[in-house]
């Protein structure tokens, strides 16, 4: 996709397909290697025309889209999307004080993976209600296609990446990622709809 907006991605990327078990110089599929289809996979859109430390939304400005608040609200900025709302990347900056520090793990705190999908599903609510005229109350009836692949510490920039599957007025499917430092650290889809 080519557009004449410098922050914004100039085209589509994905990875080269990896030969496999289902055959020489054939790509893997989900059905034929899961892991190698998993690891063939790059981000959800092509990031490097973004500007990763902007701003287009703080905390406050999310707000306005999102219900969530207090120590579930846990998108720190949204740092871009496409102008259409298909598309978008936002950032945690994981603090050491985060709630869930002192009991996961005691001395050895990692973010649990059920917040990082919460991140990417609270992204997904953002671009969702950018498209309608009062913002709605949405929650989740599906997460499917889950995988985990890193760990995310007190201190990390989590980037999270999102992109439509399906929009309807009430419904909405969306496909996550979670980013440290350029690796992959979870990937989903996600499905809400309005309450």
């Amino acid at each position: 996709m080519s557009t004449t907006n410098a922050s914004q991605p100039t085209r589509e990327s994905p990875a080269a397909p990896a030969a496999d078990a289902s055959g020489p110089g054939l790509a893997p599929t989900p059905h034929t290697n899961g892991a190698a289809y998993r690891a063939a996979r790059g981000p959800l859109f092509d990031l490097s025309s973004i500007d990763l430390g902007a701003t287009r939304y703080d905390r406050a400005q999310i707000q306005r889209w999102n219900p969530h608040r207090d120590s579930m609200a846990l998108l720190d900025a949204v740092v871009w999307y496409s102008p259409d709302y298909t598309r978008g990347l936002a950032r945690w900056d994981v603090r050491r004080d985060e709630f869930w520090t002192s009991g996961h793990f005691p001395g050895r705190p990692m973010l649990p993976g059920v917040l990082m999908v919460e991140a990417g599903a609270q992204l997904s609510v953002f671009l969702y209600n950018a498209r309608q005229t009062v913002p709605k109350l949405a929650a989740f009836t599906h997460i499917d296609q889950c995988s985990f692949r890193g760990q995310v510490l007190p201190g990390d920039r989590l980037l999270l990446l999102a992109r439509e599957v399906r929009f309807a007025p009430r419904r909405f499917i969306s496909d996550i990622q979670g980013m440290v430092r350029d690796r992959i650290v979870f990937e989903a889809q996600v499905t809400g709809i309005a309450l």
